[in-house]
């Protein structure tokens, strides 16, 4: 189990020394106080995971703190402990909230498995917290103009909405799943993105990791825990390099694909679920298919539509916006300047091959910026595995570089000054007239100087 912070509430130091120790020994850590209002300020500043809060106390009691917590929201689980005589009012905190409750005198046995109930259900709330911040990428991250990203763009605004699953493929680096979270986000679902690596996971994990497991369903099962089928319901699961995923696994898969059903590990009740599975590799299917790798049922039932993310090498201009992009964000991480790129590096760029597609060039963009005090950009890029010499790439790109960008970007520069005059300077209506994201917009002010 993760490490957890657990809050006990109770006016008798003996009860909170108490339970103090027995969640010690779950391996939990503990922090504690006295009453309800209390127990709000120290939420104000300690990460709490779970509370276990007694019925009767002074200033502010149980009800009273369950109901304000309901009434803020985002609350962790809240166990109650109460009496016999009160269980009463233990059935009024679970109407206000809470999740469980415990009667007093209790056994250990009793608080540990409420304990472990409590806290599976919190490590959900985490991978869903998780996921939602995840979710807000989408169509935010994509930068490109290019021929090939304009057609991608059409097929993931077209294919998108419908419930078909999707195969995409493409080399390592070109941003797979950048495209199925475009697909999510088109998709108006309103379930999470939900991404798992399968050649990243020992495949007994990989199992409990996709369908879930009970209480007991193998050595380490102490509680029941939802698979990411399951936290997907609702919305996208995107299995990422499909074709290492390993073959018993993709039976199962293909079950759960023909029959919309799960049964987690040790547990014979289906599930019903409401998901689309996106797909992506690095291979070619169907040469996985000729060796073995991905059973070809399988993939015919993945392959509903397919998907080509074209690599960095065919993107032609995108390779400099890209480049600029995460010179940007390099710089405001590391808190440095922007380094600007001479017409001789950007035909550097233009040139190389990038066998590491975007990754690659995210990751030689951190590094100028490092190192842009102490040499200059363009010996930087010459170290780069399968860059061309600056005479090689002057000679392959100078006459497009020399009159056909500036050309481009003067004519951007006066179509934002436009939109921008007819928009009375609002930017989110200029970027609508634009046909482009506002966010693109404000990347575009900045590299022109317009932002005043």
């Amino acid at each position: 189990m993760p490490r957890f912070n657990v809050l006990v509430v109770d006016d008798e130091t003996k009860m909170q020394r108490i339970l103090e120790i027995m969640l010690q020994e779950m391996d939990l850590d503990v922090v504690r106080a006295d009453n309800g209002q209390a127990a709000l300020e120290v939420m104000k500043s300690e990460p709490v995971d779970l509370i276990i809060t007694d019925m009767r106390m002074p200033v502010m009691d149980g009800i009273e703190l369950v109901r304000t917590l309901h009434e803020q929201g985002g609350a962790p689980p809240v166990i109650v402990i109460t009496a016999h005589g009160t269980v009463a009012s233990a059935v009024e905190a679970m109407r206000l909230g809470a999740i469980d409750y415990i009667t007093r005198p209790f056994a250990v046995e009793d608080v540990e498995l409420a304990v472990r109930r409590a806290l599976n259900l919190r490590q959900v709330q985490r991978e869903n917290e998780f996921l939602r911040d995840e979710l807000a990428h989408g169509w935010a991250d994509f930068i490109g103009r290019s021929a090939p990203m304009r057609e991608l763009y059409d097929l993931i605004t077209t294919v998108g909405p419908s419930p078909v699953p999707v195969l995409v493929v493409g080399e390592t680096g070109t941003g797979k799943e950048l495209v199925a979270r475009a697909m999510h986000a088109a998709s108006g679902r309103d379930g999470l993105f939900v991404p798992i690596n399968c050649a990243g996971i020992p495949e007994t994990l990989l199992e409990s990791e996709l369908f879930g497991h009970v209480r007991g369903a193998f050595t380490g099962a102490t509680g029941e825990r939802a698979g990411k089928f399951e936290i997907s319901d609702g919305g996208t699961l995107f299995l990422d390099e499909i074709t290492e995923m390993p073959v018993t696994l993709q039976t199962r898969l293909l079950r759960v694909l023909q029959e919309s059903t799960i049964e987690r590990l040790g547990s014979n009740r289906r599930i019903e679920l409401d998901l689309r599975i996106i797909a992506a590799t690095n291979r070619d299917p169907l040469e996985a298919v000729a060796d073995g790798r991905l059973r070809e049922d399988l993939y015919y039932r993945l392959n509903g539509f397919r998907i080509d993310v074209p690599p960095l090498r065919e993107r032609g201009e995108d390779v400099v916006l890209l480049a600029e992009h995460f010179l940007d964000a390099h710089a405001r991480r590391m808190n440095k300047p922007v380094p600007e790129l001479p017409p001789a590096a950007r035909r550097m760029l233009a040139a190389c091959k990038w066998p590491g597609n975007v990754r690659e060039l995210e990751n030689l963009m951190g590094r100028v910026v490092l190192l842009a005090g102490a040499s200059d950009i363009e010996t930087i890029l010459a170290r780069e595995p399968g860059a061309p010499a600056p005479a090689a790439a002057d000679q392959a790109g100078a006459d497009a570089d020399l009159r056909l960008q500036p050309r481009v970007d003067a004519l951007e520069r006066e179509l934002i000054g436009i939109a921008l005059a007819n928009a009375d300077d609002n930017k989110a209506k200029a970027a609508r007239a634009l046909e482009i994201s506002e966010r693109t917009l404000w990347y575009k002010l900045k590299k022109f100087g317009l932002r005043k």
